[in-house]
């Protein structure tokens, strides 16, 4: 029998993003402020329902050479400060013990890279795409009435196909970069770029300061921590039938949303499903969302609500591709922070589920 492919990545990520004036009159004066924005992520490949503790040697083996290094946490530190920079700029970020990663973390200047000149390329004609996708939608056993919607490029103009596949996205963000009259520095970076240890925590007070930008004092609480993987509790069914995912509630979700693709070999074909009740892709949904709009689209009934805990794909829709990916997020909540204390920016919160459905 052809079954869901029980070997899934799962991906936790949450963010952090400060907005910081010195003084009330900045404000006032429409001054920039200084931006600092903190990623953090858990990726981790699993057999759905079996704790990693409980694989056998050959299946840790097998799912350590696929995730790379196993569970792995990550983090990312992200500075904007307007102004130029003074000689021998220096700034840091003081974490809690529970990171487990020394008393601090160096936020460094990045090096500019150098431009590589070349010799000039001719121009060439660029060709029209030739793709045929069947989208299916809905979480359901069967397939829907009026389903699937065929996406032609030899029948659609470009711009025809990309508004059907476009669908719905969340608010635009911009995260602190490189860019004229402002200081950029990150961690990871070329002085310290060390692996983030399994057990690390993000509670308790953090501490920014050095000389080119304000301080930035906060404190993390649990709610706002490291999020905890996705689990699947069961997953039934084979290509030609329908297969039904579940998973375990996670406590501080808002929204949930899934989608999968697979390529028909034999015909040229790509498939693709979302668990959207309306006709939506989905292709925009699988990254951080407001819970504005997570709420809005709820309502709209593309995003599955947070009490939703299982989801079946239509029956046979990827029996002649011989397997599909697999993508699920968990939409988490924000928190809002400024320092000195006032609500401009907000903690953004999402969870990833990456997974195979595949043949025998």
């Amino acid at each position: 029998m052809n079954l869901l492919k029980r070997i899934s990545c799962t991906v936790a990520a949450a963010m952090i993003l400060f907005s910081v004036s010195p003084a009330a009159a900045a404000e006032k004066a429409k001054t920039p402020v200084t931006q600092y924005w903190v990623s953090v992520a858990t990726q981790n490949m699993s057999i759905p329902g079996m704790p990693q503790e409980g694989m056998s040697g050959l299946q840790g083996m097998i799912i350590g050479k696929m995730a790379g290094v196993g569970p792995k946490k990550s983090l990312l530190l992200q500075l904007n400060s307007p102004g130029a920079l003074p000689s021998g700029p220096e700034a840091t970020h003081d974490i809690p013990p529970g990171l487990s990663m020394g008393k601090t973390l160096p936020l460094l200047i990045p090096e500019r890279d150098k431009p590589v000149r070349g010799g000039e390329e001719p121009e060439q004609k660029a060709e029209k795409p030739k793709v045929r996708m069947l989208f299916y939608w809905g979480c359901s056993e069967a397939v829907r009435p009026g389903q699937p919607r065929v996406l032609d490029t030899e029948k659609m103009s470009m711009p025809q196909f990309g508004k059907a596949m476009s669908g719905r996205t969340g608010s635009g963000q911009t995260p602190p970069s490189q860019r004229s009259g402002w200081a950029y520095a990150e961690w990871p970076n070329r002085k310290d770029r060390q692996d983030v240890p399994k057990s690390s925590s993000l509670s308790g007070d953090h501490f920014i300061h050095g000389n080119y930008t304000p301080d930035i004092k906060f404190a993390v609480g649990e709610r706002h921590d490291f999020m905890a993987p996705v689990e699947f509790t069961s997953v039934t069914g084979g290509l030609t039938d329908s297969i039904k995912f579940q998973w375990r509630k996670i406590p501080t979700a808002i929204g949930y949303f899934a989608m999968a693709i697979g390529h028909n070999e034999k015909t040229g074909e790509t498939i693709l499903w979302s668990s959207s009740d309306a006709q939506d892709p989905g292709y925009g949904l699988m990254s951080y969302l407001p819970p504005a709009d997570v709420n809005r689209f709820i309502r709209d009934k593309v995003v599955m609500g947070p009490e939703v805990t299982s989801c079946s794909v239509p029956k046979g829709i990827f029996k002649d591709a011989g397997g599909a990916a697999l993508q699920f997020i968990g939409y988490g909540d924000e928190l809002n922070i400024a320092y000195p204390p006032k609500p401009i920016r907000r903690n953004r919160r999402t969870r990833k589920y990456p997974t195979n459905i595949s043949g025998p």
